[in-house]
């Protein structure tokens, strides 16, 4: 249900911008660990996390990544999302005497911060959820 103020065609265009940006680094990730399958299972193996873990987390950053990039499930996408970043950033980034470290628990935690907007606000008119709303029923309306 969209709780906002009706926006501008320009804020229409920076919010579909900033849509993309969030979901590139999971594309990009996502399909680096697609690729990379035994390098990934491997690596999450180190980690002492199970191969259906490796294949969840790639499958998520696909899914979520292409939801919030198309604007179809967005505010599901954008809460699974955030709520990964968040999860990543305080399971496997909590060494703050290394600085590289404590910038991916920063950037994690500013990345969850622009996905759990983009949950609240939605993903704007120049989305797929907008063309649904706009030629669905009301309940199916209702949850976009």
């Amino acid at each position: 249900m969209e709780h906002s103020l009706p926006r501008s065609a320009g804020a229409n265009r920076v919010l579909l911008a900033g849509r993309l940006l969030l979901s590139a680094i999971f594309l990009h990730e996502g399909a680096t660990l697609a690729l990379n399958f035994n390098a990934t299972a491997q690596t999450f193996a180190r980690l002492g996390l199970e191969l259906p873990v490796a294949i969840g987390v790639i499958l998520l950053q696909l899914a979520a990544g292409l939801s919030v990039a198309a604007g179809l499930a967005t505010r599901l996408g954008a809460a699974a999302l955030g709520t990964f970043c968040l999860l990543t950033a305080l399971l496997f980034h909590t060494d703050f005497t290394s600085q590289n470290e404590l910038l991916h628990f920063e950037k994690d935690f500013a990345i969850a911060g622009g996905m759990f907007v983009l949950a609240i606000s939605g993903a704007g008119a120049l989305s797929i959820d907008a063309v649904l709303k706009r030629n669905c029923a009301a309940p199916i309306a209702a949850l976009l």
